[in-house]
């Protein structure tokens, strides 16, 4: 008789959490109709060998007990498997049957599913078969389970996870290093008065509030530890002696990957921990919910390369869990390769430490232009996203960048020709103004650019061919789709609707959206001569949706003058004693409907061969905020 499979499904066990890399019995399937002889006795020996296995692969440890001649010995020692094996699928193959004086025995092959293996395991077994009138029966001993199985042992899964690989700096040294961590706890059991503690701990503790200490201490059980903060140790050091003596506090010590500060390149580096869910479910087979794993940024986007493979023993353990003789099986595992990236440490802490000196949220990408390396990705403690490479902002007059090259390469203007600059200017019923409505009379291109005229860009747009505006945004990569390990975002400009809306774009509002990050590939494209391909893995160059055209060399070399101006004489003359020739634009970026309105500061610009971009969300002025923590930065390099 051939062979055939089947297989049924079973719910999961929710009470059997007890193994490393091991998870509750999720599906498991039952295959039959083995080899036999004959039919009469012959069959109902076969039919009993596939319902122990139909019942032992459906989950029901009773059902397959009764189908042996011991269903309370056997009864345990299937559950037993079931807990300390704990598979989400299996499969079994009903082979040769075969009797002799009133037994017999079923060969069957068994593949089981297990949380944290790459791999089903499987192995060849053998049923004990018993006649018991004409009844045919499973006789039970462990060996029916397992071949080696001996009696009072079980089966369990040892997996080990090898270190992570490191996320390695642009001069290839670790970023992150085993580090010592303090978790701070309570036991509710020990606490005396729980609102004076919460307020004590909140005082002292980084994002701890006081109304979550209480929720959660309300919600535990008397002994439980409820975990309220994990610190790096120098940073327990600290408030040690304030949180230590308080009552119900208690402490776990232990070690993490840690960044070489709380902030560092956070969010973009992201976080290793315990496995979510959505990681394994990334992930696929081969890991368990017990491992640590990247949880977010680029330590989620790399887990495949950084995590490596388990090494696994498949061991007979006996009744308090432990190894009862040599391994049934060994998987070897793969350490995981470390990832280079392109992230200056020395740049990253510079643009940390330049955003740690306002108030506001804010965040700086660094670029280097000749490579497209991605130095610096920082931003603010507070800041709700990953502002530096995602967010999405009005561009202000920083896109006078664009507006200068369209209006220079349509001809709409020219170096020599001079235009007005009121202090406010009437587009299609659109009242454009100057910031504090300044008015410079009759200016070249270049004094309007550098003293940031808005009235003069706003008033030259509207003749600029359809068009032209976007397709110019577009070879400074504004919406060229940039794929990198992580979301980011290069912008947006769509058609304007009619002359005024143009106009508005002119100036970086309108419709127009861009990140720090589109910005700083804008100012690397200036001063590279060419839109630069950003890179955040080392040597390997972002994909592009939307491959940016080519730049008018000419042109470039007018508005790199005309950059250079704007620190010489501008918006940014904070900067004219830098070393380098430091260049760029300032821009203030309105948004929302209060009066007055609310704006965010810009500064985008380069020096040498670092290009950049810093935004300061509702930094109101870009001379005030934007400029000096420009400033703070290419100081802080140096």
């Amino acid at each position: 008789m051939p062979r055939g499979r089947t297989k049924q499904g079973m719910s999961e066990d929710e009470g059997v959490k007890r193994h490393i890399g091991v998870v509750a019995v999720l599906a498991l399937a039952a295959t039959g109709c083995g080899l036999f002889g004959g039919g009469g006795e012959d069959h109902k020996a076969q039919d009993a060998a596939r319902a122990f296995l139909d019942a032992w692969a459906a989950g029901d440890v009773a059902k397959a007990a009764q189908d042996t001649d011991n269903p309370t010995d056997a009864q345990a020692a299937i559950q037993k498997l079931k807990e300390t094996l704990a598979p989400t699928a299996a499969s079994f193959d009903l082979g040769a049957v075969s009797k002799s004086d009133g037994g017999g025995t079923a060969a069957f092959t068994a593949k089981f599913t297990v949380p944290g293996l790459t791999a089903p395991w499987q192995y060849e077994g053998s049923l004990a078969l018993v006649q018991n009138g004409d009844q045919w029966l499973v006789r039970w001993q462990p060996s029916d389970l397992h071949p080696k199985l001996a009696a009072g042992q079980s089966i369990a899964v040892r997996r080990t996870l090898p270190d992570r690989a490191p996320i390695l700096d642009s001069t290839g040294q670790p970023i992150f290093v085993r580090t010592a961590v303090v978790t701070v706890g309570i036991n509710p059991s020990l606490v005396q008065d729980l609102n004076s503690l919460a307020a004590t701990l909140a005082q002292h503790l980084p994002d701890v509030t006081a109304a979550e200490v209480i929720a959660s201490v309300r919600k535990a059980k008397p002994n439980q530890f409820v975990p309220v903060v994990t610190l790096r140790n120098t940073d327990y050091q600290r408030v040690r002696a304030i949180i230590r003596p308080l009552p119900g506090t208690v402490f776990q010590s232990g070690e993490r990957l840690l960044a070489p500060t709380a902030t560092f390149g956070q969010p973009l580096l992201g976080r290793v921990g315990t496995a979510t869910a959505d990681v394994l479910k990334e992930l696929g087979p081969g890991y368990a919910a017990t491992d640590q794993l990247g949880t977010s940024g680029l330590q989620r986007a790399l887990n495949q390369q950084l995590a490596g493979t388990a090494s696994t023993e498949v061991v007979a353990v006996d009744s308090n869990g432990n190894p009862a003789g040599p391994a049934l099986d060994k998987i070897a595992g793969k350490p995981g390769t470390a990832v280079k990236i392109t992230l200056d440490r020395q740049v990253q802490l510079a643009a940390e430490a330049a955003l740690a000196t306002v108030a506001k949220n804010g965040a700086i990408v660094a670029i280097r232009p000749s490579t497209g390396a991605i130095l610096a990705v920082a931003n603010s403690k507070g800041a709700p996203l990953n502002m530096a490479l995602a967010g999405q902002y009005p561009a202000g007059s920083t896109f006078k960048i664009i507006t200068a090259t369209a209006l220079l390469d349509s001809k709409v203007a020219n170096t020599s020709q001079l235009a007005p600059c009121p202090g406010t200017a009437n587009v299609g019923g659109r009242i454009i103004h100057n910031e504090n409505s300044f008015q410079l009379g009759q200016v070249s291109l270049q004094t309007a650019f550098a003293h940031s005229c808005n009235t003069t860009f706003a008033g030259l747009a509207p003749r600029l061919p359809a068009g032209a505006l976007e397709a110019t945004a577009a070879k400074y990569g504004i919406g060229a789709g940039w794929q990198l390990p992580v979301t980011t975002f290069s912008g947006s400009i769509p058609p304007p609707a009619d002359d005024v809306e143009l106009a508005a774009d002119a100036i970086g509002q309108g419709k127009v959206l861009v990140s720090p990050f589109a910005m700083a590939l804008v100012a690397a494209g200036l001063q590279h001569g060419s839109i630069v391909t950003p890179q955040l893995v080392a040597g390997t160059p972002a994909t592009v949706k939307n491959k940016p055209g080519a730049l008018n060399p000419a042109t470039l070399n007018t508005i790199r003058t005309f950059a250079r101006a704007v620190v010489t004489e501008g918006t940014a003359t904070d900067l004219a004693g830098l070393p380098g020739n430091v260049a760029g634009k300032t821009g203030t970026a309105e948004y929302g409907t209060a009066t007055p309105p609310r704006s965010h500061a810009w500064f985008v610009g380069y020096q040498g061969d670092l290009a950049f971009a810093v935004f300061i969300e509702d930094g109101e002025s870009s001379h005030t905020t934007a400029v000096p923590v420009a400033r703070a930065f290419l100081t802080g390099i140096h």
